[in-house]
């Protein structure tokens, strides 16, 4: 070795010579690039009185060639040479311990720790609350069978394990509970990015699920009682998104005055991003508009729904030039649609009216700046003006690529019908339904939907809990729903309708048990730091209203459930249907009274998720046998109706259809929808079926489907479904589009049961 090669070795080893260097060292190997505060910050030291001593440190460092700063960053980073000084350091580390003959144990990969049996001890106690003597035993016995085992080193996911297991001999089960590891197993991680890739998701889709499943163990571990625990896992019930159940509500009902008036400011978490002034115009309101909405998306698991979209904004919109409005609506639509049009993203439903609303007719109108200017009865003109370009807007870009986000739900009022100028826009209403099927209706006409508003998943808001129309509509939403299982209280009833009536509310104050959790989590969530945009004080109370959000018991199969019990489906006898509103009535009441008991605002719901419906019945075969089991779809994958009353694939016709889900509606105060499949169908006489269901029935919301398909390779849209695109003949940039309970998706992220019989559902042809 030359003079100069042994002089740069020995200012290496010299640079690494102390320990805090050498920490410093593995601090930016395992983060990959550091800054200055960040550096001190893991190692716990003061910046006012240590700052000398570890720039003194840095300094040696970089002058040994082990660390560089990265010049765009201002970041720290290894070189290769102090990346191989790092990995040397562990082998002689690593060496060193076997040599005096202990047990090894990796805690990462810069960590390589002797085996202390204390150290089970003090997880045992701490993590699961075992007493110190019996924890000692449990830490000994662990050792000897570590001992025995051929490894070159232990984890400390082995160890746990082997603890558990020990547990577990010893009938310690509640222990053992508690000390459960969360996680997935190497192989799930790797057919999930595999997966991924398969159907073009996003990487954060990947990333998402992956923290799901640790969310959810966590709240089937150590949140949930045991027995709704176990009821989830077995079937009995379904907790909709359970892995946000402590962190987050499902729904949430903004009131856009608020930030009209006020302007918007962002929280301490989002200290980087800006603050807006009340706007001055319409097109600054639609900024605020995205920016609440991006601010609040990240704190609901579900759906955001603005109210009174158009009418809250029609202050701005008086006397700007059409083309301006065109323009500004266009980019918002399609802002909010990139930003949404995502598996990872929370959903938008942006509500409309086609008159000034009675409950807000006189109500002061928040105007430019965040003053007052008159009130909102004065602004019909500029309201429509901005729902009409909304409706041409969705035709338009229709013949471009369907948009399917965000979600348009169109208020039709009882007067709405009857207003010759209003004709016009409700056919235009209709065109964008019979075209792309994307609108949702509302029936306002009936006297128990007074004030009411929808989200797109069908979940209903009305003045029913306080009776003040703001209180119970505005700055709430649905905080969870829990889905009983009808049909396998049907098979467990054998016929017995007092029995299963029993069970029925054995497993509504089931799933009220978890909805309080539920409603205490998200509480806690506002009360504390977690949840900032929902936790701003506006006039001396959460934005998010907590007190008069709704829990709601919702349900799969009730259509099952009836042929189990009566041996005829609700669609076949009208004794079954009447069965069916037994139920719903029963569960109704039983709902109202947990509400009076617990003093929370729970309501029965007709709108679930896309995964209970299969599940449930999956379990279910596998529990009692297709000999006792009805479902839906095929052999290999069964599914239980939800969202409807009757299956889309039931041979009615659709008076038939109407007639009966009417019958289920009024009872679902918390939340229901009647999907419509179409064949064929014009603008015409889609609104001559409105007014017919307005007049008729007492269905509260509805929607129409469209099966759509759309080429990304020569850009068209297409009527129907197909295996490769007529035009170009292209297959995998070929996507066929259509209603999934609520929500348009691709049929391929459809779940496979009722992705193998979409096409038996019964459209009806309406010309």
């Amino acid at each position: 070795m030359s003079r100069t090669q042994r002089k740069a070795s020995l200012k290496v080893f010299d640079a690494v010579a102390a320990p805090l260097r050498l920490q410093i060292l593995r601090a930016v190997y395992t983060q990959g690039s550091i800054g200055y505060v960040e550096i001190m910050n893991q190692l716990n030291l003061n910046p006012r009185r240590d700052a000398g001593k570890f720039a003194y440190h840095l300094r040696t460092l970089r002058q040994a060639g082990l660390l560089e700063i990265d010049k765009t960053t201002k970041k720290y980073r290894l070189t290769s040479l102090g990346a191989r000084v790092v990995d040397f350091s562990q082998d002689v580390e690593e060496h060193a311990l076997r040599e005096r003959g202990g047990l090894l144990v990796r805690t990462s990969r810069l960590a390589m720790e002797e085996f202390d049996r204390n150290k089970i001890v003090q997880a045992l106690n701490r993590e699961a609350g075992v007493p110190i003597e019996l924890a000692h035993k449990i830490a000994e016995e662990t050792e000897g069978r570590l001992l025995k085992l051929d490894t070159l080193y232990l984890t400390a996911p082995l160890i746990r394990e082997f603890v558990n297991a020990i547990l577990i001999e010893k009938g310690l089960q509640e222990y053992r509970h508690k000390l459960t590891r969360l996680g997935l197993p190497v192989y799930d991680v790797t057919q999930l990015i595999k997966k991924a890739e398969s159907s073009a998701a996003e990487v954060e889709w990947v990333d998402r699920l992956m923290g799901r499943n640790v969310m959810t163990e966590y709240v089937l571990l150590d949140v949930l009682p045991r027995g709704v625990a176990d009821a989830h896992l077995s079937g009995q019930i379904h907790l909709s998104n359970i892995d946000m159940w402590v962190l987050k509500p499902d729904g949430f009902q903004h009131d856009l005055r608020v930030f009209l008036r006020e302007g918007y400011r962002p929280s301490k978490a989002a200290s980087m991003a800006g603050a807006l002034k009340p706007p001055r115009t319409f097109e600054d309101a639609l900024t605020m508009t995205s920016m609440i909405l991006c601010s609040s998306g990240i704190e609901v698991a579900a759906e955001q729904e603005i109210n009174h979209f158009n009418l809250f904004l029609a202050p701005f919109a008086r006397n700007v030039p059409p083309d301006d409005l065109r323009e500004a609506l266009r980019r918002f639509l399609f802002t909010l649609n990139q930003s949404i049009s995502s598996r990872t993203s929370t959903d938008v439903s942006l509500s409309v009216d086609f008159s000034a609303p009675t409950s807000l007719e006189n109500v002061e109108a928040q105007g430019l700046e965040g003053k007052v200017s008159g009130t909102y009865g004065e602004y019909l003109d500029e309201s429509l003006k901005v729902l009409e370009v909304l409706l041409d807007l969705t035709v338009e870009d229709y013949a471009h690529k369907p948009l399917f986000h965000p979600h348009l739900i169109l208020n039709i009022g009882p007067s709405d019908l009857r207003e010759k100028d209003a004709e016009p826009l409700l056919l235009k209403a209709h065109a964008a339904a019979a075209k792309c099927g994307t609108p949702y209706f509302v029936n306002l006409s009936p006297d128990w939907q007074r004030n009411a508003t929808y989200s797109a998943t069908g979940v209903r808001l009305a003045p029913d809990w306080t009776g003040d129309w703001e209180l119970d509509t505005m700055r709430t939403g649905n905080l969870g729903t829990a889905v009983i299982n009808l049909p396998r209280l049907a098979y467990r009833a054998r016929n017995s309708e007092k029995k299963f009536f029993s069970d029925l509310e054995g497993y509504a104050d089931m799933v009220v048990d978890a909805l309080k959790i539920r409603h205490s989590m998200v509480r806690e969530r506002v009360n504390g730091a977690l949840l900032p945009f929902l936790s701003q004080k506006i006039v001396e109370e959460t934005y998010l209203r907590m007190s008069n959000a709704p829990l709601l018991i919702g349900f799969v199969g009730l259509n099952e459930a009836v042929k189990a019990m009566s041996g005829s489906q609700i669609s076949e006898d009208r004794g079954a249907a009447d069965f069916g509103g037994k139920i719903i009535d029963h569960l109704a009441i039983r709902a109202k009274e947990l509400s009076q008991k617990s003093g929370l605002r729970i309501a029965v719901s007709q709108s679930t998720d896309h995964e209970s419906p299969q599940r449930l019945a999956e379990l279910d075969v596998e529990s009692f046998g297709w000999g006792t089991v009805f479902a839906g779809g095929e052999r290999s994958s069964p599914y239980y109706t939800d969202a409807v009353t009757i299956p889309l694939e039931a041979k009615v016709s659709l008076r038939e259809r109407l007639r009966l889900e009417s019958s289920f509606h009024p009872l679902l105060t918390g939340g229901h929808l009647s999907l419509i499949e179409l064949e064929e169908a014009s603008p015409e006489a889609l609104l001559r079926l409105t007014r017919e269901i307005c007049q008729t029935y007492n269905i509260g919301a509805y929607a129409f489907t469209r099966g759509v398909s759309y080429c990304f390779n020569c850009r068209r849209v297409f009527s129907g479904f197909a295996q490769k695109c007529p035009e170009c003949k292209a297959v995998r940039a070929f996507v066929c589009y259509s209603r999934l309970s609520s929500r348009y998706l691709p049929l391929e992220l459809w779940p496979s049961a009722k992705r193998e019989i979409v096409d038996k559902r019964i459209r009806y042809r309406l010309v």
